[in-house]
């Protein structure tokens, strides 16, 4: 009864409140056999042995418990990286690959010199530099916990042309920097947003979730500060909440940008915005 194809069919209908609960269980279970998803499906009448089987009922309690899939294996696909990941910073989300693609629109041929404000796991700034090359990076992180998971992230999947550094926005960058491109990806979530309570969102630091002014604080700061670090013609890329991208676009023209947009995410939503500084 504890064959692989018997085990994900008995944990699926653990997961009722999730909407990945398959792609949960076969995540759990190939961490717990150290395999690809592909062997789960090639191999399903393998049993597992009793260390393996407590080792899967221990992960997927967690996981019945709200904890998010990545922080149980520790580690989480985006782009073409796999990255590390703890509780320390966010977990990356696909939607935010949409940042990513409209970077590589802006700048076909990769830009020069790009900036990664409030870089988490390293996750924009690494899909970046393997997609630029030539390109030199500099991605920041208020935590220091979360700059040397960056740098780990960046150690592990052998990317040698971006820079990590502790800063506060752009504090500790040098005040005669410019940027063809600034990236972020900041917290911009109310205080009060009732969503904070529910999904894998609770296991994750508040300080990367929410910003004062129902969201906008963070954002507000880099529209306004990020003109001082640009080359003319250069981009700002941010991504946002749904419900925001009509406010960031004012924002970004009131502040002089032009060629101001928005993009929609994998669901359709205005998920960032960007413009060029003139």
């Amino acid at each position: 009864m504890n064959s692989i194809a018997e085990l994900l069919g008995r944990a699926r209908q653990q997961l009722p409140n999730s909407d990945t609960a398959q792609l949960d269980v076969e995540l759990l279970l190939c961490h717990c056999l150290d395999c690809e998803r592909s062997y789960l499906f090639t191999w399903p009448e393998k049993q597992l042995s009793e260390e393996q089987l407590k080792h899967f009922q221990e992960a997927l309690e967690r996981r019945i418990n709200g904890e998010p899939v990545a922080h149980i294996i520790a580690k989480r696909d985006f782009w073409d990286l796999t990255l590390e990941v703890n509780s320390s910073t966010l977990i990356p989300r696909p939607d935010t690959e949409t940042l990513v693609e409209q970077a590589l629109d802006c700048f076909p041929s990769g830009a020069d010199y790009a900036l990664d404000l409030g870089t988490g796991t390293g996750a924009i700034a690494l899909a970046l530099a393997s997609e630029w090359a030539s390109c030199q990076l500099l991605a920041v992180d208020l935590s220091v916990d979360a700059v040397a998971l960056a740098e780990r992230n960046r150690i592990a999947n052998n990317i040698q042309n971006v820079r990590f550094l502790q800063s506060s926005w752009f504090s500790a960058i040098d005040t005669d920097s410019s940027f063809d491109l600034i990236v972020s990806n900041p917290p911009y979530i109310d205080p009060i947003d009732p969503h904070l309570q529910e999904g894998d969102v609770r296991f994750e630091p508040l300080s990367a979730l929410i910003a004062d002014d129902e969201g906008m604080a963070d954002l507000k700061l880099i529209i306004q500060q990020a003109p001082s670090y640009l080359n003319s013609s250069g981009y700002l890329l941010l991504e946002h909440g749904y419900q925001q991208a009509a406010l960031v676009r004012e924002l970004l023209s009131q502040r002089g940008f032009v060629d101001v947009a928005s993009r929609e995410d994998i669901a359709g939503h205005e998920r960032i915005s960007f413009a060029r500084w003139p």
